[in-house]
């Protein structure tokens, strides 16, 4: 589900997020996006949808505020990788 370049990023930037590493290897990143559920987006606007369905209030936010949130991870080829915390 999730792919090489997906991993790679939370690997690199899972410290946004959480205060210490949560994984180390690409496998127990996998493992720990897996069971937290994490949601891959292939653009901004699937990121504001999926934040309007899980019901967070983007009232007044703009896309690119979205994007700061720390849940949110660019993964550096248009796409978005969203892990709530």
């Amino acid at each position: 589900m999730f792919d090489d370049a997906v991993i790679r990023c939370f690997l690199e930037k899972q410290g946004q997020l959480f205060p210490e590493p949560v994984a180390e290897t690409p496998q127990e990143a996998e493992e720990f996006l897996e069971d937290c559920m994490a949601v891959v987006a292939d653009s901004l606007e699937e990121v504001l949808e999926y934040f309007e369905e899980v019901g967070v209030d983007l009232e007044g936010a703009e896309g690119e505020e979205v994007l700061e949130n720390d849940e949110v991870f660019e993964v550096g080829d248009g796409r978005y990788l969203i892990v709530e915390g």
